[in-house]
C-alpha cells in the first residue's frame, strides 16, 4: 500500500466493527466507484477526515481481503453484468484474513437497481460451497427475483487486496478504499500498481458526502468497475470485455505483457 495514503489516516477518529455495523451496515445501497491515483486521493482523504471515521480493529486500519468468485460453465454472472441485465447475481466467498472470519456473500440487484448483499457466516476461512451454501444462494435468489437459482457453480477467479473502510460521522454513508489488488485465474496473475486505488462510495441515494467531495476535486466515477468483471477480463478468462475497457485502462491492466505466471 502507498504509505502516503496510510499516513493520511492519522487524522481520522477510529470506529469499531460493532460501531460501524450498528451505524452503517449498508447491505442495501447505491454505489459509485472511482479509480483514483494516490496524488488525487490524498487531498480527498484530508477533506474526508472531518466527516468520516475509520474502521480500526486491534490497532489495524488497513485489512487484507481474499475473495473467490464463483460462476457457472457459461460464466453467466460475468456476461449478465457485461450485457447490463437488470437481474443478475454474483456469488463469492470472502475471507477477512486479519480477523479469521469468512462469509459466503450473494450480491443481487433489486427492482430499483439497488445493490442487495446477503451473507452467511462460514465455519472457517477457505471453505467452499456446500449444500447449506447452495440453499442459501437459492433462498436469496428467490427472495429478490421470485425464481430458483438453477445453475451449478465453481470457483473461477481469486483476488486479494488491502481495504480501508470509512463511515460518516452523521448518517449511514460509508466508503471503502481498496489497494494492492491482485487477480489470479488459472496460471495467470495480474497486479494493479500499489499507488492506484478503487474507491467505492455507498449511500442510500448514490449521491453522498464523499461523492460531493470527489466532484469538487474533479474526480468522477468510473462506470462498470466490478472487480470480478475487471479481473476476469484482465486475466484473459473472457472473450468479450468492451464495457470494462475504461476501468481496465485506468487500472493500467490493458498491457498484455503484464501477464505473469501465478
Amino acid at each position: 500500500m502507498d504509505h502516503s495514503i496510510t499516513n493520511e489516516l492519522t487524522g481520522f477518529r477510529p470506529i469499531s466493527l460493532e460501531g460501524l455495523n450498528g451505524k452503517a451496515a449498508m447491505l442495501e445501497r447505491l454505489d459509485n466507484k472511482y479509480i483514483v491515483p494516490a496524488n488525487r486521493l490524498r487531498p480527498a482523504l484530508h477533506a474526508f477526515s472531518d466527516l468520516f471515521d475509520v474502521l480500526e480493529i486491534d490497532g489495524i486500519r488497513a485489512f487484507t481481503y481474499a475473495t473467490r468468485y464463483y460462476d457457472d460453465d457459461d460464466l453467466r454472472s460475468y456476461y449478465d453484468h457485461h450485457q447490463g441485465r437488470r437481474k443478475r447475481c454474483k456469488v463469492r466467498v470472502r475471507d477477512y484474513v486479519d480477523t479469521g472470519l469468512s462469509y459466503l456473500e450473494v450480491k443481487l440487484k433489486s427492482k430499483r437497481q439497488i445493490t442487495v448483499k446477503k451473507r452467511l457466516k462460514l465455519q472457517e476461512p477457505g471453505s467452499g460451497l456446500d449444500h447449506s451454501g447452495e440453499n442459501f444462494i437459492d433462498t436469496c435468489h428467490r427472495e429478490i427475483y421470485d425464481s430458483p437459482f438453477d445453475r451449478p457453480l465453481a470457483p473461477v477467479i481469486e483476488m486479494q487486496y488491502m481495504r480501508i473502510t470509512l463511515v460518516a460521522k452523521e448518517g449511514g454513508e460509508r466508503m471503502t478504499i481498496d489497494t494492492q489488488l491482485s487477480f489470479k485465474a488459472g496460471d495467470v496473475r495480474r497486479l494493479v500498481r500499489p499507488d492506484i486505488s478503487i474507491v467505492e462510495t455507498k449511500s442510500a441515494r448514490g449521491n453522498g458526502i464523499a461523492d460531493a467531495i470527489f466532484r469538487g476535486l474533479h474526480v468522477h466515477p468510473t462506470k462498470r468497475c466490478s472487480k470480478y468483471c475487471v479481473g476476469m477480463a484482465a486475466t484473459g478468462q473472457v472473450e468479450r470485455h468492451n464495457r470494462f475497457l475504461p476501468a481496465l485502462r485506468r487500472l493500467q491492466l490493458l498491457d498484455g505483457r503484464a501477464l505473469s505466471p501465478a
